[in-house]
């Protein structure tokens, strides 16, 4: 009997979406859309088809997504929540990681009417820390979630120490964008880069961690956890000279008169900035994280630290790696029927089934991400 592969569409073809669609390109017939030709050129090299086209312009979308079985999506965030409602009304199932500013669930009624899934925030953080949390709130009572999380380059470099594999825009939105926790049942806000603390990492050594608004969904969907926090990782120093830059109005989406032409800020910063951040030919980075959850099991006293250590592999940015392959594992779990919940489906949902929690896990750790827990 002729097996007919599904048909995926990776909207965007950048540092994380070349890889993701070179993953599925195993399994499914893909094809990487993106109004970039250098980056369709380079998802090219990873033999993957490629098609040219104005993400933006959503009539065309509509029409560009008519074949297709599956979307995953990889635009910046800007873009992310426009898409994600034209796709659903595409009627077609999707994996996101724009990581949209807006909140998700503001489409779950549409996607439901649709008869749609719609997983949303599907990376690394959000994304793999969502899934691994889910799947322990359901099996004990959790009274304190900790998520660590950075993406660096292995080489220190004056001024900035940073290197971006995502958009440049989406970047400067984290140092930007107010800080949401949970601390004693109560949600906290403050401004991003806020609480700055020292933290020791074996085999990478200092790092700095600061307030940023990682939570996203889990504020909505564990409301039984009192305590909750995620904070993003640098290296030290670099609080300080952001704070700077956020102070001066460098990051402000207000436009100001400049010689009579009006310009945003954060437009001319990213446009600075995104050469600075760029990665060399040939240059590594790694990402780190800790997730630390504490609470009690069938009446005992339990914590859970899981620990990922990832660095650039074959030429493969790390970050694209733990954030694209994750992405890339709930894509095989919907197309296969494993993972059929309609609506907006934020990751912690699909951690709460043992079957696909282990089944992301071995899906990572056959592409050599490994998280290790004690």
């Amino acid at each position: 009997m002729l097996t007919i592969m599904k048909k995926v569409i990776v909207l965007g073809a950048g540092l994380v979406g070349k890889v993701m669609a070179a993953d599925l390109a195993k399994s499914f017939d893909v094809t990487a859309v993106d109004y970039s030709q250098d980056a369709l050129n380079e998802a090219a090299k990873l033999a993957v088809k490629t098609k040219q086209a104005d993400l933006s312009n959503l009539t065309e979308l509509s029409q560009l997504l008519k074949p297709f079985d599956l979307v995953v999506g990889a635009v910046p965030g800007f873009m992310g929540f426009n898409i994600a409602k034209t796709v659903i009304e595409a009627g077609k199932n999707m994996v996101d990681i724009s990581f949209f500013p807006e909140d998700p669930f503001l489409l779950d009624d549409l996607a439901k009417k649709h008869g749609v899934t719609i997983v949303t925030d599907c990376g690394v953080a959000p994304g793999m820390g969502n899934i691994i949390l889910g799947y322990h709130n359901k099996r004990m009572q959790i009274q304190q979630y900790e998520c660590l999380v950075g993406g660096l380059p292995l080489v220190r470099e004056w001024p900035y120490e940073y290197k971006a594999v995502f958009s440049p825009i989406d970047v400067i939105e984290e140092y930007i964008r107010p800080a949401r926790y949970v601390q004693n049942g109560a949600l906290v806000v403050k401004e991003a880069l806020s609480d700055p603390e020292l933290v020791h990492f074996d085999d990478v050594g200092t790092l700095e961690s600061w307030n940023s608004d990682g939570l996203r969904s889990l504020i909505r969907t564990m409301p039984n956890i009192p305590n909750m926090i995620e904070k993003t990782l640098r290296y030290p120093g670099c609080i300080e000279y952001l704070r700077v830059l956020r102070e001066t109005g460098l990051f402000s989406y207000e436009e100001i008169d400049v010689k009579g032409i009006k310009v945003r800020p954060v437009d001319v910063m990213a446009k600075l900035l995104f050469p600075k951040w760029k990665l060399k030919p040939g240059e590594e980075e790694f990402t780190v994280m800790r997730i630390v959850m504490e609470g009690e099991e069938a009446g005992v006293k339990k914590r859970y630290q899981y620990n990922l250590l990832d660095r650039t592999n074959n030429g493969t940015l790390s970050m694209a790696r733990t954030t694209g392959y994750t992405c890339t594992a709930v894509v095989h779990l919907i197309a296969d029927g494993s993972y059929s919940r309609k609506g907006i489906s934020p990751p912690e949902f699909l951690g709460e089934e043992k079957a696909h929690f282990d089944f992301i896990l071995s899906y990572l750790k056959e592409r050599e991400v490994h998280y290790s827990i004690s």
